[in-house]
């Protein structure tokens, strides 16, 4: 993959890099990691240059989020309303759970989102709920643009930094990205420890 991807680089320049990172947001088994470092390898040995390479990963990055964003607009609240009145007995999940979970994001979502484009997968997901509990669009669009911006930036200078010998730093990022990977499925399997449990409550 990271000879394809630095084939697209070489021949799109800062074009290949927004679509590269534009896919990665969208489809996150993309990794992020590897493009961004392999461009920042790439002010090395090209005429791109590092204020360059993260504008056009930045941009890559929000425009992606915001097509996440306007899916989440379309799962908004009253739809899912409507998916409980009709399926809410099966599934075992009440109107009052989805407005708790939407009270919950109103309140906390700008640094749910900050912080979760910081997060490997999570980065790209967080803009489904994000447009779900219809954030305003101004603040998602801030948030999300800072906390990649800073994502972008960190990894840019650490491939411009480790150039060729960058298959090192990409194995300590490999080894962060399967530790999250870990606790978001012991947060899964928790989450749906509780659900059940709620659900022997009731009855």
């Amino acid at each position: 993959m990271e000879d394809w991807i630095t084939s697209v680089m070489s021949d799109y320049g800062y074009f290949g890099i927004f679509l590269l990172i534009m896919l990665e947001n969208v489809f996150p088994p993309i990794p992020s990691e590897v493009i961004l470092t392999v461009g920042g390898f790439m002010t090395t040995t090209t005429t791109m240059t590092i204020p360059g390479v993260i504008m056009a990963s930045t941009a890559g990055s929000v425009v992606g989020a915001v097509a996440l964003y306007g899916v989440g607009l379309l799962l908004d609240v009253e739809r899912l309303e409507k998916i409980i009145d009709k399926y809410g007995n099966w599934l075992r999940v009440k109107k009052s759970d989805i407005h708790k979970a939407d009270a919950w994001f109103d309140r906390f979502g700008i640094w749910t989102v900050f912080f979760g484009r910081l997060i490997p997968l999570v980065r790209s997901l967080i803009s489904i709920p994000a447009g779900m509990s219809n954030m305003k669009f101004w603040l998602f669009l801030t948030f999300t643009t800072l906390g990649t911006l800073i994502w972008n930036t960190v990894l840019v200078f650490v491939g411009e930094a480790v150039g060729d010998n960058r298959e090192q730093i990409m194995h300590q990022l490999e080894l962060y990205s399967n530790v999250v990977y870990v606790l978001i499925a012991l947060c899964g399997i928790a989450a749906i420890w509780y659900y059940f449990k709620k659900i022997r409550a009731r009855n």
